[in-house]
């Protein structure tokens, strides 16, 4: 199959604006462009439905590859309507490019993560878990998407949504929040709290916590700061600040 263009503006601007599409900047004399060439070709068969590589020999569109600025190859950019939306320059391994693309791709399901996000926002997370676990049926290796159910889950099933979290890890995007739930999720599984008398404030924090009762855990938090910074490992002070 030939992924070659002969009307960049039809292949790629115009077509663009149905469907992402990969361009990948090549030339004949490029080692590297030939190591990541099969790769891209690859990929694009697996993402058929996601998006569309193109091919542009830069010896033989030197105007083009001007156009676009390209001053190394072999350079891939994605365009969106029209526009570049993202790039990478450099033969990348295939799970690293196919880790961009996941990313630079927008989602299929976009519109309806942008609901779960409003459902979330609006304290409706059974209708925000309902959702979101059709999408993650769809796009089981969504970072996004995890991420966000585990949030629904937190309060409700807190190993569900810390595995979630964990299966995210490596996304770093997501780290501070994946470090937040795990946090979260250490603290509601904490079965007693002896020897000092912060003790009390501390599982009646968490107690607060489990209800969304944020304010009344912030203070009770505070209080045991003050009291014994170092209770739970001092988990107190470095788990809530």
């Amino acid at each position: 199959m030939s992924y070659e263009t002969k009307d960049f503006n039809e292949d790629v601007i115009q077509q663009s604006k149905n469907i992402p599409v990969l361009v990948d900047f090549w030339a004949e004399w490029c080692g590297p462009c030939r190591v990541l060439g099969p790769t891209l070709e690859k990929l694009a068969e697996k993402y058929k439905e996601r998006f569309r590589l193109v091919k542009l020999n830069t010896d033989e569109n030197p105007e083009i590859a001007a156009q676009y600025s390209i001053r190394g190859i072999p350079n891939v950019k994605l365009f969106i309507n029209g526009e570049v939306a993202d790039e990478f320059t450099g033969a990348l391994p295939e799970d690293t490019v196919e880790k961009w693309l996941q990313k630079a791709i927008p989602s299929k399901n976009a519109e309806n993560i942008g609901k779960a996000r409003k459902l979330i926002r609006s304290g409706e997370y059974d209708e925000a878990e309902i959702l979101l676990r059709d999408l993650l049926a769809n796009e089981p290796d969504n970072s996004e998407i995890k991420i966000l159910l585990a949030r629904t889950l937190l309060f409700k099933d807190p190993e569900a949504a810390e595995k979630l979290a964990i299966e995210s890890e490596m996304d770093n995007e997501y780290s501070e929040l994946v470090e937040s739930i795990k946090t979260l999720t250490h603290l509601f599984s904490l079965n007693g709290i002896n020897g000092s008398e912060a003790a009390g404030d501390y599982k009646s924090a968490i107690e607060d916590l489990k209800q969304r009762k944020f304010d009344e855990a912030l203070a009770k938090f505070i209080n045991v700061i003050k009291t014994d910074r170092n209770l739970d490992e001092d988990g107190a002070c470095s788990r809530h600040n």
